[in-house]
């Protein structure tokens, strides 16, 4: 993989293919890696190895809530247990909005908290928000 890449967890086929488009309007066409459930998340991680460095893992991984085979706080709270994975920074990507909802995540360890935009073109100002911050403003070792 390269050094730059982004995780995305995703089980709608309709919200994976806005995304891409939105990470495309953004100019960012590659290095999105995209998963369909949560235990694919896991896979994906353990494929890459619990010894991986910095360069191998994914910049941010964007996960969404509500998934089949593990959802998303399951997967959260694996990520966080794990040494090496627990760095990753992971932003829930979700339409549930609620405090108590958000509250649970940020306690199982996320790093950030966006509720899904209702129109495409807020989606890619969206992106670019969060593109612009874990891409460009701030930093990582390695």
């Amino acid at each position: 993989m390269e050094k730059l890449f982004i995780l995305i967890a995703e089980d709608d086929a309709d919200d994976r293919f806005l995304l891409k488009a939105a990470f495309e309007e953004n100019g960012f066409t590659d290095h999105l890696h995209f998963v369909e459930n949560g235990v694919e998340v896991i896979e994906f991680l353990h494929e890459l190895g619990h010894d991986a460095n910095d360069a191998k893992l994914p910049r941010f991984i964007l996960l969404d809530l509500n998934m089949p085979k593990k959802d998303g706080r399951e997967v959260l709270k694996e990520i966080k247990q794990i040494p090496v994975y627990k760095k990753i920074p992971v932003i829930i990507f979700s339409t549930t909005n609620n405090e108590q909802e958000m509250r649970r995540c940020y306690e199982l360890g996320a790093n950030s908290y966006i509720t899904k935009p209702n129109s495409f073109e807020n989606l890619i100002k969206t992106v670019a928000a969060f593109r612009s911050y874990w891409l460009n403003t701030t930093s990582f070792p390695g």
